[in-house]
């Protein structure tokens, strides 16, 4: 299953961005804590030239705190990069972010020399709702949808301290695929780019291997972990359709209706605090997905060889 989308808006994000930067200090990437490097914008380091970066895991409240450690060494282990973690509708943890662009660009003082922030992130990954905190009034709309802000914009944080606020952006092409499938579960993908139930039961499929036990305390399984891990995705899905009663005339199982119950109750945060990837995990998937992206390279660079061929005989 791969899973892409990069609607006209977010190129003019892409756009929008690339002229901006030439007068920011600092930018701010805000993550997903439960997925961080699948919410991380590989694209982001190509338009920012590589400024200063304060990565920032969201909803850490919502994340398994067992994982988010091994985060935010990964991400501070990175040359010009600070790594935190908060929960953007905590007032005070929110303040954080200044310090920390603060200690990454310290001689941005003052109204000669005012900090200027660009703050980026994937939809959905919470950033309107944080302004919102930080600026202490609704600066910016908020919603649960993926692509609600459409449109740059400036926010004051302090008399020397500017941030601009822009949309959520994925990037072109998303070759990772398990990153695909997590953005998909997280919200962070438009619906009509994906199927719910493919995304459900991937979903389901590495949840019932790290978070059995919260699997079974939500939808009432009755099994043990073992038991839980070694189902089939789509036999899973099954039962919690039938415990959450996805039924219908018949007695016919509603999976797409399941595969709702279950996207929910992640982004709500009902099934628990799960963290979908772990430092480890993710090398290995952005491994395989280079060596993918070689054979595919390779693959075109044949064919445009055989049609050149077929060009000079003709």
């Amino acid at each position: 299953m791969s899973i892409q989308w990069f609607p006209g808006h977010m190129n003019l994000t892409r756009k929008a961005i690339a002229e901006r930067i030439k007068d920011i200090d600092v930018v701010i990437e805000l993550l997903d804590a439960r997925l961080p490097a699948s919410s991380a914008n590989p694209l982001l380091a190509e338009l920012t030239g590589h400024r200063p970066t304060l990565k920032v895991l969201n909803k850490q409240d919502a994340a398994d705190p067992a994982r988010t450690p091994a985060w935010l060494d990964w991400f501070n282990a990175r040359k010009d990069t600070r790594a935190i973690a908060l929960d953007a509708s905590d007032t005070a943890p929110a303040r954080r972010l200044i310090d920390g662009c603060r200690q990454l660009a310290p001689t941005r003082r003052g109204m000669a020399r005012p900090m200027r922030v660009l703050i980026v992130g994937v939809p959905n990954v919470g950033k309107s709702t944080l302004i919102n905190t930080l600026s202490a009034k609704r600066e910016a709309k908020t919603g649960d949808e993926a692509g609600v802000t459409r449109q740059e914009q400036r926010i004051v944080l302090d008399d020397d301290f500017y941030l601009w606020d822009t949309p959520g952006m994925l990037w072109p092409r998303i070759t990772v695929v398990e990153s695909g499938e997590r953005l998909a579960a997280s919200g962070a993908v438009g619906r009509n780019a994906y199927d719910e139930e493919e995304v459900a039961m991937a979903l389901l499929g590495y949840l019932k291997h790290h978070y059995a036990a919260l699997l079974d305390a939500r939808y009432k399984l009755g099994l043990e972990a073992g038991a839980i891990a070694e189902l089939h995705d789509d036999e899973l899905l099954e039962r919690i359709a039938r415990k959450r009663g996805a039924v219908m005339s018949g007695g016919r199982l509603n999976l797409q209706k399941a595969a709702e119950i279950v996207l929910t109750d992640l982004r709500s945060g009902a099934i628990g605090r799960v963290t979908l990837e772990t430092p480890q995990e993710y090398a290995a998937w952005q491994a395989a997905a280079d060596e993918r992206e070689k054979e595919r390279a390779a693959r075109k660079a044949e064919q445009k060889k055989r049609d050149e061929r077929r060009a000079r005989n003709t």
